[in-house]
């Protein structure tokens, strides 16, 4: 299965709209699915039920805050780890910094298992999924050639050789 990207022309500098403009693919996402479908699916020839999954993630998300609160790094095996992270305001003494006042943005971090994250990597291949500009999108990127003229549509790379994914391809 593919994992479709746009390109989106945005501004080199984003601190400075009139910087150079340069094209970057962006993740193209699909709606996930809802709670039940994924233990469905996730539980599809085994002899799990899909409710016993959905229990055992319904005890996981209670587990894992009461675990970072506590200072624990929780270990998911197969997958990853979540910690806690946060910043930092400084103080000119050790007496003067208040945790309360000083410390923001606490947030749960997830960090990817190295073997996860490898097969993620190893496995994907990416899909034309169009192309945005000034507000309009365009199916492909050889819809978006075609449309503005810019270079040829048929050439390798602009989307719609075999195998590029696109609904008119051979591959």
């Amino acid at each position: 299965m593919a994992f479709k990207y746009s390109l989106v022309e945005r501004s080199k500098d984003p601190r400075n709209p009139d910087s150079e403009k340069q094209w970057y693919g962006t993740p193209q996402s699909n709606a996930p699915l809802s709670g039940k479908a994924m233990t469905r699916a996730a539980t599809k020839n085994t002899t799990t039920a899909p409710i016993e999954l959905e229990a055992a993630l319904e005890l996981l998300a209670d587990f894992v805050p009461e675990q970072l609160l506590q200072g624990h790094t929780v270990t998911i095996p197969g997958l990853g780890y979540f910690r806690l992270t946060f910043k930092s305001k400084g103080s000119a003494t050790v007496e003067d910094f208040d945790p309360r006042e000083m410390l923001y943005d606490v947030r749960p971090v997830f960090v990817p298992d190295k073997a996860f994250r490898k097969r993620v990597q190893d496995n994907i291949v990416f899909e034309d999924g169009g192309v945005t500009k000034d507000g309009v999108s365009y199916r492909t990127r050889a819809d978006y050639l075609l449309q503005t003229g810019g270079g040829n549509a048929g050439t390798p790379g602009g989307g719609s050789e075999p195998g590029s994914g696109d609904d008119g391809s051979f591959g």
